[in-house]
């Protein structure tokens, strides 16, 4: 019992620090949506999407191997590699944005996205090393300390946004806020990993560097495809839209995708992590089929009946909480509510392919989504365009069902 009680500590800690971090952004939210318009969430959607495309592979997926090595001093050598390889790719990042500036503001025809586009490899670097030491303390069970930076990140976010939305800053408020919200706390990950590894950092050198990229060259070579794979298909949708269809339109869709995040990432996620420590027990096939089942009839129970009644109160309610200029969004919830029901009956399930190292075939499943998605997106946009929104939660729903 003080074994589990000494274990459960830490992860209590910065599961509270995690839900304290997202209780105000919802909590701010309403606020936030009456300082800023649709257009400026369109904006703020391309940042981010570019920068959540570009931030997964920065670091060559070099920060995701440093709680795994026995070694502290090769852990040091996968972090290294991990800010050397995002510094370097930042850096790349500025220079095709500066070579090629004009081509691109016209590739995503939205002009006013011109001086807002300079801002991404910066919120590209400062994300990627914020994780990278966050993996650190990962490995070290510093739990207590990532807890503390989430909350720095959420409340210092939040601020940011709200006083430049008060101050008229439109949507450079939005992304500066995003990139402190994604980046607050990297002094204290820096000076906590400085502590633990100062002796260690300073016997680095690069022989040793070539042989820890050489032992773990596995995580550039697939992981990194698998991460860009998996992000290009969730995000490059959200900047296709925003090429096909000018306006605010895909400000309403990225609000929509935030808010019904939010049950998939307190139901979805805790059932998918009991789940995979259960299933990788479970040999018979017949008990899995059994487990599995059993674990779609409490979705059905809990969480569906949650996105349900979301999607019946949200095209009345939309109005009133967040503000007139975000009626749209209610009914477009409605329309994303099957997408997102068979999001959370697959994702917990699909912890199966890891177990079972079918994860080429999760790849291909991957990339074949996101064919479906545009494929479906620019077929809609030769007939309509006025429903490229519906199509896409349609289209979502579709690969999700697949899966």
């Amino acid at each position: 019992v003080t074994g589990v009680q000494t274990c459960a500590l830490p992860i209590c800690v910065l599961v509270g620090g995690t839900v304290f971090a997202q209780v105000i952004s919802i909590l701010t939210l309403p606020l936030i949506t009456r300082l800023y318009t649709p257009s400026d969430f369109t904006l703020f959607a391309i940042y981010t999407s570019l920068l959540m495309i570009l931030s997964s592979v920065s670091s060559l997926r070099f920060e995701i191997a440093i709680p795994l090595p026995d070694d502290d001093k090769e852990a040091v050598g996968l972090l290294c590699l991990a800010l050397i390889f995002n510094f370097i790719i930042s850096i790349l990042i500025l220079i095709l944005i500066w070579l090629l500036h004009a081509e691109i503001i016209l590739l995503l025809k939205q002009k006013y996205f011109s001086q807002l586009i300079w801002l991404v490899p910066l919120g590209v670097f400062l994300f990627s090393t914020y994780n990278t030491f966050q993996y650190w303390a990962t490995r070290k069970k510093n739990f207590t300390v990532i807890a503390k930076t989430k909350m720095v990140q959420s409340l210092s976010g939040v601020i940011v946004q709200i006083l430049m939305g008060y101050w008229g800053f439109s949507a450079v408020g939005l992304i500066l806020g995003q990139i402190i919200k994604t980046s607050a706390g990297i002094k204290r990950l820096v000076l906590n990993f400085w502590h633990e590894a100062n002796f260690l950092i300073k016997n680095v050198e690069f022989q040793y560097l070539k042989y820890v990229f050489k032992k773990n060259d596995q995580f550039p070579k697939y992981s990194s495809f698998d991460a860009l794979a998996n992000t290009a298909s969730i995000q490059l949708p959200i900047v296709i839209i925003s090429a096909l269809m000018p306006g605010g339109s895909v400000g309403y869709l990225t609000l929509a995708m935030q808010l019904l995040a939010i049950p998939m990432q307190f139901i979805g996620g805790a059932i998918s992590q009991v789940y995979l420590s259960h299933v990788s027990e479970v040999k018979e096939k017949s008990d899995i089929r059994l487990y599995t089942r059993n674990v779609l009839e409490n979705l059905y129970k809990y969480g569906f009946s949650i996105l349900i009644l979301i999607g019946i109160l949200s095209p009345i309610l939309v109005k009133y909480i967040f503000g007139d200029h975000w009626v749209k969004m209610g009914y477009l919830i409605s329309w994303m509510i099957p997408w997102f029901i068979f999001q959370l009956a697959a994702s917990p399930i699909s912890m199966i392919m890891h177990v079972f190292n079918k994860q080429r075939q999760m790849l291909l499943l991957t990339v074949f989504g996101f064919c479906i998605k545009i494929g479906m997106l620019y077929a809609q946009y030769y007939i309509d365009s006025r429903y490229l929104l519906e199509n896409y939660a349609i289209s979502s729903a579709i690969f999700y069902l697949i899966c």
